[in-house]
């Protein structure tokens, strides 16, 4: 394996056996050297490696003493820590330091994009969007975040916003979300305004509270996993796995909001919940406003299959409200790598920034 990779083939193969229950709840990690050695690597890969761990909550470490798994599985997961939250200063929605997207770098994609694509700019996107960007964002989401879907999974939209608001026309108003408390004020404005009845579930360090999720009445779970706004939460995996054992045991479907996560300073990308859910239980939506800019008005949601003939049925007659223009923009974006290298580079900026 690659040198530069050799850090993450040993998280994943410690985080699968935390997973799979050899290593349990509460039990010792073999040390950085130990690993190193049975391993074949240096202790510094290791120590990546474990740090990759501690930053999702799968283990710990105590001083003088060691890591220790703190990965729960049970149903109802209680963190053995209850810390206060730390909320963000910002009255904006990020916190993180911004790097703006290069201006000439997207000036000459969009020369390029009008000379090739010459008039068919001017025609009207397919109903989901570009065929042309859905199949960009599948090939994107598959090398980044490990989510493997094909294009008609995926519906184009102006804006999170306008996403939401497809969500509750096609799950209707008659039942209940979910909502994070505090969350970003537009969430709930939005939801509101489409006439849906709202649960307000509070949060603590971890996510939302558990007596809250299991007591809940709501049918739909709108979570922020990574930074919630205002409070800086972020999920662990342990609180991961209880979202999806409380949508599995309820019938109820998670909406999972992943603003901002890319931008994570860790040494991988945030392990997001339609990856590892295997229900078919979670709604995907992402932005385009914060990795790129604000000028771009474009977001997407990805389906799991078993929704599809639902949204088809109930939302599949609205046009795509994202100019041809700006889509076949952002798919000569994702295809050249110009947008990863945009996002490689600022968690290189926020790791150094963090250290």
């Amino acid at each position: 394996m690659e040198k530069t990779k050799r850090y993450l083939s040993i998280y994943e193969q410690v985080r699968e056996d935390i997973i799979s229950g050899r290593y349990t709840v509460g039990s010792k990690l073999p040390s950085k050297r130990v690993m190193a050695e049975s391993m074949g690597v240096s202790v510094i890969t290791v120590e990546h490696a474990y740090e990759l761990l501690m930053e999702e909550g799968y283990i710990t470490t105590r001083e003088k003493s060691g890591y220790f798994v703190i990965f729960d599985d049970k149903d109802i997961y209680t963190p053995a820590v209850t810390m206060p939250i730390v909320r963000v200063k910002s009255e904006k929605k990020n916190n993180s330091q911004k790097i703006d997207f290069s201006y000439s770098i997207y000036a000459k994609t969009v020369r390029r994009v009008l000379s090739e694509y010459d008039s068919y700019i001017m025609e009207k996107s397919d109903k989901k969007g570009l065929l042309q960007l859905r199949t960009a964002l599948c090939e994107y989401l598959g090398r980044s975040r490990r989510i493997s879907v094909t294009p008609k999974q995926i519906i184009v939209g102006a804006g999170a916003e306008y996403l939401y608001g497809l969500i509750v026309q096609t799950f209707g108003r008659e039942i209940t979300y979910g909502i994070e408390t505090p969350s970003y004020p537009k969430i709930t404005k939005v939801y509101a305004s489409g006439g849906a009845k709202l649960e307000s579930l509070p949060l603590t360090n971890d996510g939302i509270d558990s007596k809250d999720l299991w007591a809940g009445h709501m049918n739909v779970l709108h979570i922020t996993p990574y930074r919630s706004f205002p409070s800086g939460v972020t999920a662990s995996a342990s609180k991961k796995r209880e979202y999806l054992k409380w949508s599995k045991k309820t019938d109820g479907y998670i909406i999972e909001d992943d603003f901002e996560s890319e931008f994570t300073p860790s040494r991988k990308p945030e392990e997001t919940l339609f990856s590892i859910d295997t229900e078919g239980r979670v709604i995907y939506v992402n932005t385009f406003t914060r990795t790129i800019g604000s000028f771009i008005r474009c977001a997407y949601m990805v389906l799991p299959t078993n929704l599809l003939p639902l949204f088809e049925e109930k939302i599949g007659f609205y046009e795509c409200p994202v100019p041809t223009l700006d889509q076949l923009v952002l798919s000569e974006l994702i295809n050249s790598g110009d947008f990863e290298r945009h996002i490689n580079r600022v968690r290189r900026h926020n790791r150094k920034d963090k250290s």
